[in-house]
């Protein structure tokens, strides 16, 4: 761990927003502690380095399927996810779609199908931890405040695309030239602090337990609303019309036991 890392000197900043959804207010001033963070999510390959090395078994080959994301034939009502989740059996990190080739670039994809158990033994196996959510969004604002995106105020400045996220119609259509899935990390440009997908590709777990207003279910197959854990950074299924979730600011609360083909993480250490 942390051959391709950053340290961030730590500091006060403006976390949270009053402009979007309820569960991120109120913006307040926090403040965190010097910390290291991954350049990059985990990927396959780091995944595939740990199983070599310790034989873990990930919950999602435990239980023998996990969440999928599954396009739907046409426009459906977005309050309800289970339209376009479906458990397969055998998805796991190292068959994220069962039935689907793998991309040939697939051991630079985010590694997916991980619980917060799954992510809490990689990060202790590398010496790290996860982030708090405070670190992570100190992180993914890369120095430039409290603006909408980790890269400023426009979503596509000079109509040049961020992240990976959706582009089209969710959850029936997404725009050619596209994908709705994960793609290999790094193909979007590093936020003010050196950062790769900070925003969209995959949610990134945090250690933070989720505190709101109201549960926000609206990102993940429904739920045990008791033990959720704060998730950060949109994913690649995040579309401005259903989940404009692809902010620094944005947050959900998820199940520790889930396991999905849209939930990541990267590691820190520091106190």
């Amino acid at each position: 761990m942390f051959s391709n890392h950053v340290v961030l000197s730590g500091g006060d900043f403006c976390m949270g927003s009053n402009r979007h959804y309820p569960e991120e207010r109120p913006e307040r001033t926090a403040s965190v502690a010097e910390f290291a963070i991954d350049v990059f999510p985990v990927c396959n390959s780091d995944f595939a380095a740990f199983i070599d090395a310790t034989r873990y078994i990930t919950q999602a080959e435990r239980q023998g399927h996990s969440h999928v994301f599954q396009m739907t034939q046409g426009p459906v009502p977005l309050n309800n996810p289970d339209l376009w989740w479906k458990a397969e059996q055998g998805a796991c990190w190292h068959n994220p779609r069962p039935g689907q080739e793998l991309p040939a670039d697939f051991d630079q994809h985010p590694v997916v199908h991980i619980a917060l158990e799954d992510a809490k033994a990689y990060a202790a196996w590398a010496g790290g931890r996860l982030p708090t959510e405070a670190e992570w969004e100190f992180a993914a604002r890369g120095g430039l405040g409290n603006t909408e995106f980790a890269w400023g105020d426009e979503f596509a400045p000079a109509g040049k695309r961020m992240a990976q996220v959706w582009q089209g119609a969710f959850p029936w259509y997404f725009a050619p030239g596209g994908t709705p899935a994960t793609v290999a990390v790094g193909q979007f440009p590093a936020n003010g602090y050196g950062l790769h997908d900070m925003i969209g590709n995959v949610w990134e777990w945090t250690q933070t337990a989720f505190t709101a207003p109201s549960a926000c279910f609206s990102c993940s197959p429904q739920q045990d609303a008791h033990t959720l854990f704060t998730l950060k950074g949109g994913s690649h299924l995040c579309a401005a019309e259903y989940c404009l979730r692809y902010r620094p600011a944005a947050r959900i609360g998820v199940a520790g036991a889930s396991s999905t083909s849209h939930i990541g993480f990267r590691c820190v250490s520091g106190r």
